[in-house]
């Protein structure tokens, strides 16, 4: 085997040794998920792709990242590609996040659905991004303490995100105590189920929200417009230009007066400003139509 990797341990305790990953493999390795995925690894970001993807290369018995490289470059192996894709997905969340977004949907934004759903109008929230599906239970968990017949009201929440393993946890519905915390205690009491393992949410919640692989730089599939966009610490990913363009998009799927939520070090910039207004503290609202 390649010196950059040693033989695994085996009965005589040898230990494994990490291959060095090159300051050009990191740039293919960065093309390739920007090309893909649109986020942008930038050289801090290098110390970061060496230790998640030294896993996959152990997988697989691989002894450089050059060889990695061609193993996903190829074409032929997709579910690796994927894997890699969500190896690198930072996966900074929990619920109760930036707590003042669910504040103002609570007291400004849900009033206003629960007229329009009266009125005989659907009901639609996006979480783009949604990682392990803590927004999109949230959000959920919102809507039902003011509207606990949300489902017969046909108020629907699609949560999306291109990692595989984070929508898989979504599923689930399942959450350790650390994800969790940040909630009032009422409303884990009220959204989940819980025992020595974990916190399990509620049928009631998860009937309103569905779950969907989604890649944010390729085509959408949805054709009907959102009461309500949740994208929240995931354009500090991309480059500047793509996140104006994918502001412009967002607001192509926003209704009058539909809501924006971005996340705490996110800007509205580029064309899409002039349609967005500020509301709130990172919250705008769409003033097209």
């Amino acid at each position: 085997m390649n010196q950059a990797l040693a033989s695994a341990a085996g009965s005589t305790g040898t230990a494994v040794r990490t291959a060095v990953l090159s300051q050009g493999e990191f740039a293919e390795i960065a093309r390739i998920v920007r090309d893909a995925c649109g986020i942008n690894l930038t050289e801090s970001k290098m110390d970061l792709v060496h230790s998640r993807l030294q896993k996959r290369l152990r997988l697989f018995g691989l002894a450089t990242f050059a060889e990695y490289i061609e193993f996903v470059g190829s074409g032929s192996n997709r579910d690796e590609f994927d894997q890699m894709i969500s190896a690198l997905t930072t996966n900074v969340t929990r619920f109760h996040r930036e707590s003042h977004h669910f504040e103002h949907f609570d007291q400004i934004c849900l009033p206003k659905l629960m007229r329009s759903s009266a009125a005989g109008e659907p009901v639609r929230i996006w979480s783009a991004g949604c990682s392990n599906g803590s927004e999109p239970y949230n959000i959920a968990g919102v809507i039902l303490d003011k509207c606990p017949d949300a489902a017969r009201r046909n108020f629907r929440i699609l949560g999306t995100d291109i990692d595989i393993r984070s929508l898989a946890v979504a599923r689930s519905g399942r959450y350790t105590r650390e994800y969790v915390e940040g909630l009032p205690e009422q409303s884990m009491r009220k959204w989940f189920e819980s025992d020595a393992s974990g916190y399990q949410v509620r049928p009631e919640l998860r009937q309103l929200v569905t779950f969907n692989t989604l890649n944010l730089i390729q085509d959408w599939p949805m054709r009907h417009k959102f009461d309500a966009i949740f994208c929240r610490n995931v354009m500090i990913y991309f480059t500047r230009d793509l996140q104006e363009k994918l502001l412009q998009r967002f607001v192509s799927c926003l209704k009058p007066e539909g809501l924006l939520y971005i996340g705490h070090s996110e800007r509205v910039s580029g064309p899409a400003a002039s349609l967005l207004k500020p509301v709130g503290n990172t919250i705008y609202q769409y003033n097209g139509s």
